[in-house]
């Protein structure tokens, strides 16, 4: 049986897909409509862009910690495209759209991402319904008769 370290409960699979779902979808959208230039200190805002590339450092650093930190298979896999899909937007800051197709990459591993977070949803799902197969016997029979019923 597989032991998830983070994404250990049927809760945190359902938050985790949800966040990758939204993601994707924003991933998406910015594949089809937006059109960044390279990042470059000579514009008269360039503020925006900067805050916007600390996010992207500060989300891809999170989640190549929790890479780290998990334990299965599919929770490593599941950060790892999450991480490679944070990283490639903070390439797409950094460089612009021009460079390796960043936004179709970024939509490429959040879908794979959403993909495995499936799976692992299910995983938990399956663990559930074995675990009230199991404890449907002791309920169903109730609890055993004490000395005084008997």
């Amino acid at each position: 049986m597989e032991t998830f370290s983070i994404l250990n409960s049927r809760k945190r699979a359902i938050i985790a897909l949800i966040h990758s779902v939204f993601f994707l979808a924003l991933a998406a959208v910015q594949a089809a409509v937006s059109h960044a230039a390279p990042l470059s200190f000579r514009r008269s805002r360039p503020v925006g862009e900067l805050v916007l590339l600390a996010i992207y450092v500060v989300v891809t650093t999170v989640l190549l910690l929790l890479l780290k930190a998990s334990d299965c298979a599919k929770e490593k896999l599941y950060f790892a495209l999450c991480a490679a899909s944070a990283s490639f937007g903070l390439v797409r800051i950094v460089m612009g759209d021009g460079v390796l197709h960043v936004n179709a990459m970024r939509v490429l591993f959040l879908g794979c991402a959403v993909v495995i977070g499936v799976l692992i949803l299910r995983t938990h799902t399956m663990q559930a319904q074995l675990q009230m197969e199991v404890d449907a016997p002791s309920l169903a029979t109730g609890p055993a008769p004490s000395a005084e019923t008997v």
